[in-house]
């Protein structure tokens, strides 16, 4: 089995305003929050440099579409598939 390395996170603590009945519930629950507002946290903070990626390459990816929809993908003619 292949393992990946990753280097040890770096945990901070800081003060969250939650909602008191989540809260709760979630407490209720056995639900790791710190663990699970992390993740979701690194979740949206992948969807908005991938959202700003695509929004400051916009006019690149318009052209490169344009390029190919012209004159077809680059070494089309020696593809085997």
């Amino acid at each position: 089995m292949r393992m990946s390395h990753r280097p040890p996170m770096t945990r901070r603590a800081t003060n969250l305003s939650l909602s008191a009945d989540v809260l709760d519930a979630a407490r209720e629950l056995g639900i790791n929050i710190s663990r699970e507002c992390d993740a979701h946290l690194r979740e949206l903070v992948r969807r908005e440099q991938e959202r700003r990626w695509r929004e400051q390459h916009a006019a690149f990816i318009d052209a490169y579409n344009r390029t190919v929809a012209e004159q077809g993908l680059p070494l089309d003619e020696w593809r085997s598939f």
